[in-house]
């Protein structure tokens, strides 16, 4: 599903922040936490800027790349100025303006589940771009259509977080309701001025959890790197048979 231009917060501050310098923030809203900002600003940096697990991740792509919401496109930008052969996908109209005003070649206003049959040989969903799979139950689908979009020995590149952390106790417990929903699916509300997007399922996965996803749909998981707060970076790659 495509995001209405008039309905886009990220997409309007990114433009925003491209045409004059205006960083003002974008206001997030979690359900499981207090609200907190995002500048535009943030999606506009350079390699050198990018966290260490994005940079192994852009290190490790190869080939054919396909970079699922790319935002405002700074890791294909980083890639093609590299050589590769990179297409960048997003839902939202402005940030595909954005890419294509930042000198990207190849961009796509796409739902990653839209997409035709291809053959990448890197799938590149980095800022926890697997969230877009929204629940664990939605693993199921995304592995399916990642087999239709990959080359036969193609690599998805991913980090995520287990945001365990945000439940621990002063004790070093933590408080968790088993009966509820997993503590990774998360709801989020962003705003930017008076643009109010609609209320989106983002999923944020454990690494456990993760690799039995993948197991569990013909993929091999490996923990790349671990970051430094209950972060990480994965390949992850279709098992032979």
């Amino acid at each position: 599903m495509l995001i209405e231009k008039g309905n886009d917060p990220i997409g309007l501050a990114l433009k925003s922040y491209l045409e004059t310098d205006d960083d003002t923030p974008i206001q997030v809203d979690m359900d499981i936490t207090d609200v907190d900002t995002l500048p535009p600003s943030y999606f506009f940096r350079s390699y050198d800027d990018c966290p260490a697990l994005e940079q192994i991740a852009l290190q490790q792509a190869r080939g054919k790349v396909l970079d699922v919401g790319a935002g405002a496109g700074s890791h294909s930008l980083y890639l093609q100025e590299q050589g590769l052969d990179i297409t960048a996908i997003d839902v939202s109209p402005h940030s595909v303006d954005v890419m294509h005003k930042r000198g990207l070649n190849n961009v796509l206003l796409i739902n990653f589940y839209d997409l035709p049959a291809s053959s990448f040989d890197t799938l590149l969903l980095l800022m926890n771009g697997i969230g877009l799979v929204q629940t664990l139950d939605g693993f199921d689908v995304f592995f399916s259509k990642a087999k239709t979009v990959l080359a036969s020995e193609g690599q998805i590149l991913l980090d995520s977080s287990d945001l365990i952390y945000m439940f621990e106790e002063d004790d070093g417990s933590y408080l968790i309701d088993l009966s509820d929903k997993y503590h990774g699916e998360v709801e989020f509300n962003l705003s930017y001025k008076d643009v109010q997007g609609e209320a989106f399922k983002w999923l944020y996965v454990s690494e456990e959890l993760l690799q039995d996803a993948a197991e569990a749909n013909g993929f091999d998981c490996e923990i790349i790197k671990q970051g430094p707060h209950y972060d990480y970076l994965a390949k992850l790659t279709v098992k032979k048979e």
